[in-house]
């Protein structure tokens, strides 16, 4: 007589309905990951190139906003001599001194510039692993100021104003240039965006041979906005570029408020700040030379300004 499977006969593997729940069964997996969590997948890997991008994006941002190291014997001794500020001169224990270190170590004093003895492995994290020599020096942040506070320096001159404002200017050995150009003909300060630009390192402090300590940088946000606030403040914007409506010297308002508009080497200004710009000026060269370092134009442009407003 055969079996009655439902009658708890022998038959082997699972009975209808039963789900396969057994001993021999497959374990379910659970839900589905999400994409980003899959390490195969696209969105995985651009998930995490997004969080090493913020990670990156944090970590310039803390060592913008906090000091500047200057590393080696030269450049620190540079520093020194172009009286750039600093709060603290580190140096390696039992270190080969030289000329250089000794003038250093008296600048340091007589400045009452704080001097700590350092390891090297210390000087490694201080400086991120250049080659200091044994000797770093400390640039505390640079206090920007407001561009307002720029026309008020004008103001209490009974001066018009001559200002420069730099659109993706990145060398900060250009922006030190400026800053001592400006300083030279008659300027009240120099605006900057805050990224993408140059700021006030200590290149930028050693470029401008002590100049930065007599004009005010201004930082802003956002550049468009701040030309904005200046036309509103009765300031004529002029930007130079190759293709000028006119050739600067043709400019009949140079002893009006002015502010000087750089571009970028490369790039020159960009469309959005030509488009805020009152003129677009351009710098009479000879046809062989395709164009002028940033710093070279600003000096040509400042010059001019205060050329004409003495004559």
């Amino acid at each position: 007589m055969a079996s009655n499977p439902r009658a708890g006969g022998s038959k082997k593997g699972p009975t209808k309905g039963s789900g396969g729940k057994n001993k021999r069964s497959l374990q379910g997996r659970g839900p589905t990951p999400k994409a980003e969590d899959r390490v195969y997948h696209k969105a995985h890997k651009t998930a995490a190139a997004k969080k090493a991008s913020s990670a990156n994006q944090a970590r310039r941002r803390k060592k913008e906003n906090g000091p500047n190291m200057v590393a080696g014997r030269n450049s620190v001794l540079e520093a020194l001599r172009e009286d750039v500020p600093a709060t603290a001169m580190y140096v390696a224990g039992r270190i080969d001194s030289d000329d250089r270190v000794r003038e250093a170590i008296t600048l340091a004093t007589k400045r009452g510039i704080s001097m700590l003895e350092a390891s090297k492995p210390d000087l490694d994290r201080l400086t991120d692993d250049a080659i200091h020599q044994g000797i770093a020096l400390q640039i505390p942040p640079y206090d920007y100021a407001e561009p307002r506070d720029l026309l008020e320096v004008a103001a209490d001159r009974a001066e018009a104003p001559l200002l420069v404002a730099l659109d993706g200017i990145t060398d900060p050995r250009n922006l030190g240039a400026i800053v001592r150009s400006a300083a030279a003909f008659g300027g009240h300060g120099v605006i900057i965006p805050e990224r993408r630009a140059a700021s006030m390192t200590a290149a930028a402090w050693k470029t401008s041979a002590g100049a930065a300590a007599r004009i005010k940088v201004a930082q802003v946000v956002n550049l468009a906005r701040a030309i904005d606030e200046l036309k509103k403040q009765n300031v004529f914007v002029v930007g130079l570029d190759m293709d000028g409506d006119v050739e600067l010297p043709e400019l009949t308002f140079s002893r009006d408020p002015v502010c000087i508009v750089v571009g970028s080497e490369g790039k020159g200004i960009s469309r959005l700040i030509a488009d805020k710009c009152d003129q677009i000026v351009s710098i009479p060269i000879a046809a062989t030379t395709e164009s002028l370092n940033a710093g070279i134009a600003a000096a040509v442009s400042l010059y001019e300004v205060a050329r004409t407003r003495r004559g």
